[in-house]
């Protein structure tokens, strides 16, 4: 499984919790969206998961800055996915950046709600914050490879599925 998280916003831990805390635990990777915030919340994350594939945000200390990249490409199971925390110019430029990296997933942050589209060129996943939520429902994404692709779940750190999508994998 691959976990996707995003919108930390800490000081001195990863703030994970309940259902997001075992996902994450479980997962294969884990996927952050960046805005840590502090070094420190990354460390703690990487305590808590196998592998951690983070971008930094538009809130991360110079020290998460220097350790990691402001976008990436991420292979899972036979997809690509491409990860950056925003893209000043919305879906549009989020659509440009995965078609730029020939991804079948683009993973965003910033602005703290979940939520999945699948109506461009490129599906599009914010997991919205599951530690600061800012008036959204919590929230992290759990993927999985199935034969047609991936498919995915927006989860609460209460264990509530509130959304179900899949994303085609393109043949090479």
């Amino acid at each position: 499984m691959l976990v996707v998280i995003s919108d930390t916003h800490a000081t001195d831990g990863h703030q994970l919790r309940g259902r997001t805390l075992d996902a994450v635990r479980e997962a294969d990777a884990v996927i952050h969206a960046g805005d840590f915030s502090r070094e420190a919340v990354l460390d703690d994350l990487q305590r808590e998961a196998s592998t951690v594939y983070g971008v930094t945000g538009n809130n991360d200390d110079d020290a998460l800055r220097k350790r990691l990249p402001r976008e990436r490409v991420v292979g899972y199971e036979g997809a690509t996915v491409a990860v950056r925390h925003r893209s000043r110019s919305g879906a549009t430029g989020l659509v440009m950046f995965g078609r730029e990296r020939d991804a079948d997933l683009v993973v965003f942050g910033h602005s703290h709600r979940p939520e999945f589209d699948d109506s461009g060129e490129i599906p599009l996943l914010n997991p919205g914050s599951y530690a600061q939520p800012r008036g959204n429902r919590p929230a992290h994404a759990e993927v999985t490879r199935t034969e047609e692709g991936l498919s995915g779940e927006l989860v609460t750190p209460d264990g509530e599925v509130f959304e179900r999508f899949s994303v085609p994998i393109r043949s090479p």
